[in-house]
């Protein structure tokens, strides 16, 4: 079976499909039906063969779906429409912000191939209640609203922007995925541990840490077995910027930092940087060692005990106890008779007795 990839947006996921009877080549564009309805894409990865112990999804928890047809010039026209609309989406959408006064920061507007639905991408502090807000968007545009809030690292991927190389950001331009960087990868490469230099436009660590990581870290074997514990109350630099250690959890290995932004985080012991290098102390792994099993002397056999004749039953005191045809007499013995009772009492007939 083959499969081709298929990007949505210009830095979005690449999604997997099953080609049509058409012949497609990398660049095409391309209708597809996704979890949000049918989308306009473009062929990324062009068609190869499924191998056997390969598992792929057209999206997460979706099964492998066959690519709808090819787009035409009619679909690119409509395709182009639709991002004219978009502003026009933009536009209503902060009028009506404005209107019920929500604390609310619209990013972006996307439509649907189909138009079956509009998505409305924003930030915001805490939660926030957008129902009246839904239900005049829907009154407006007569078809399915979807409000989506988003992190920061999402908003610069949505905008896009310079970072500080002065090129365009990586997460707007060709990363389809987030990758997870910590503090740690600044301290290996060397770099300064300024919050302000190794942080991108999103105030998050810059994505670029990770590219080079692994050039810096075939020999960081010393750091597998050895980590380095903050003391309370010294300066550290996280990744959110630097503050003083107020507490530390040996148990988790983490640390509670105060910001000097009155801003209380917690972080693991291996993504804090000491201020002062005098600071930190280092913890050694216990090593776990084997205790050599103790040799098991072999116990002395104990002598045998002569073996015991076995008892005779006592076949009477058996027969006697249990056989029915001697026990006839006991059965045939007649029945006691009752005493009877007058109207006094047991109490009272105890009294009478005694005296």
């Amino acid at each position: 079976m083959q499969i081709i990839g298929v990007r949505i947006k210009k830095a979005g996921r690449i999604l997997f499909f099953e080609p049509n009877e058409e012949e497609l080549v990398k660049g095409d564009s391309v209708i597809v039906e996704t979890s949000r309805g049918l989308e306009c894409g473009k062929v990324v990865v062009a068609a190869r063969e499924l191998l056997a112990d390969e598992t792929v999804e057209s999206e997460p928890g979706l099964p492998l779906k066959k690519i709808y047809r090819k787009a035409t010039e009619d679909d690119l026209i409509q395709l182009e429409r639709n991002r004219k609309d978009e502003k026009y989406a933009f536009d209503v959408c902060l009028q009506k912000i404005k209107e019920h006064e929500l604390p609310m920061k619209l990013i972006n507007v996307e439509y649907t191939f189909d138009v079956n639905k509009i998505i409305f991408f924003f930030t915001a502090d805490g939660r926030v209640d957008f129902r009246e807000l839904v239900r005049d968007l829907a009154a407006i545009f007569r078809t399915r609203i979807e409000l989506r809030q988003v992190g920061v690292r999402d908003e610069a991927k949505l905008l896009g922007g310079m970072g500080g190389c002065g090129r365009p950001l990586c997460c707007a331009s060709f990363l389809g995925e987030f990758i997870p960087v910590s503090i740690r990868m600044a301290k290996d490469q060397n770099l300064s541990l300024n919050p302000t230099k190794i942080s991108g436009v999103c105030g998050r660590l810059m994505c670029c840490l990770k590219y080079e990581n692994d050039l810096y870290c075939e020999n960081c074997s010393q750091h597998q077995n050895i980590t380095f514990r903050p003391r309370q109350g010294s300066r550290v630099v996280v990744a959110d910027g630097e503050g003083k250690v107020v507490a530390v959890s040996f148990s988790r290995r983490n640390a509670t930092i105060l910001l000097d932004t009155n801003k209380t985080v917690v972080a693991n012991w291996d993504d804090i940087l000491p201020v002062n290098a005098e600071d930190f102390e280092p913890v050694e792994e216990p090593v776990q060692v084997e205790e050599p099993k103790p040799v098991e002397e072999p116990k002395p056999e104990r002598p045998q005990r002569p073996e015991r004749s076995e008892r005779p039953r006592r076949t009477d005191a058996f027969n006697r106890r249990y056989n029915r045809a001697e026990n006839v007499e006991r059965d045939n013995r007649p029945e006691r008779p009752t005493r009877p009772r007058g109207d006094r009492t047991r109490r009272q007939s105890r009294r009478d007795y005694r005296k």
